[in-house]
């Protein structure tokens, strides 16, 4: 992304501001648990963009959290992080991995931050969701979406 394009213009990729859009909380049954603590924990991750005005877009990355024992949910949360980002002379395969790779990377701190505060505040021991290698799931996402050539032909 460091080349100029063909307008002669550098690409620059700059964050203006980043914010809580949504978040939510379930624990159907409170902090109580049967047995140890030991829960199935499910995460998903999902991003989109939409566009402000002009170069700016908004990038959301929503970060889904399941806590499940004894087939009984223990807790959901769901955060919406967004964040306002400046993208300016970035090819189409450039802003495609800005947004599924390099604005989610920027945003995930403060979506993991929140999950676990609302997860701490919910009464259930501290959750630090692991570091995502978002550059990893693009490319994971970009080499399912590009078939075999022996799979073009009829």
């Amino acid at each position: 992304m460091a080349e100029a394009t063909s307008n002669g213009h550098a690409p620059n990729l700059a964050l203006q501001g980043v914010y809580l859009k949504d978040a939510s909380y379930e624990a159907p049954q409170g902090p109580r648990t049967e047995g140890a603590w030991q829960p199935q924990i499910n995460l998903d991750l999902a991003t989109n963009s939409t566009p402000i005005q002009g170069e700016l877009r908004e990038v959301v990355l929503t970060v889904t959290v399941s806590a499940k024992q004894n087939d009984k949910t223990l807790f959901l949360v769901e955060v919406k992080q967004a964040g306002a980002f400046l993208m300016q002379n970035l090819s189409e395969e450039d802003t495609k991995r800005a947004i599924a790779s390099i604005c989610p990377g920027v945003l995930f701190p403060y979506a993991r931050s929140m999950v676990s505060q609302l997860v701490s505040q919910g009464g259930f021991p501290q959750l630090l969701l692991p570091p995502v290698n978002f550059d990893a799931l693009y490319l994971n996402a970009q080499a399912q979406t590009v078939q075999p050539a022996s799979q073009l032909k009829n």
